[in-house]
């Protein structure tokens, strides 16, 4: 499967601190939620979680922003920061079934 064992340093708490933080995060956010049918299932639904949580997800660290951004809307500095572009509207993209959902603006019809 291409795993690595990395062993962590001993005396050394804050060394698994950024895996114990993903993991906490998938349990809580995603596995207390489903019950996986067999491994394969359990794959699909972490490769779901994992786009969700790389591409849409908030994230502390980065404020009120997702890791990537749309890159959609058009540059309008005499437009208020916190309104809605003309010609655009909200699309909202279920994850997991609809546990999570992923809301994007994109160009109107």
């Amino acid at each position: 499967m291409g795993v690595r064992v990395l062993r962590t340093p001993r005396m050394v708490p804050q060394a698994n601190a950024y895996c114990e933080r993903l993991l906490g995060t998938t349990r809580r956010e995603c596995l207390d939620y489903l019950i996986p049918l067999s491994e394969i299932h359990l794959r699909r639904v972490l490769a779901e979680w994992r786009d969700y949580y790389n591409r849409a997800r908030l994230h502390s660290s980065l404020g009120p922003n997702v890791p990537e951004p749309a890159n959609c809307l058009p540059v309008d500095p005499a437009s208020p920061r916190h309104s809605i572009p003309t010609g655009f509207g909200f699309v909202s993209r279920p994850i997991l079934g609809g546990l999570h959902h992923d809301y994007r603006l994109a160009r109107a019809a």
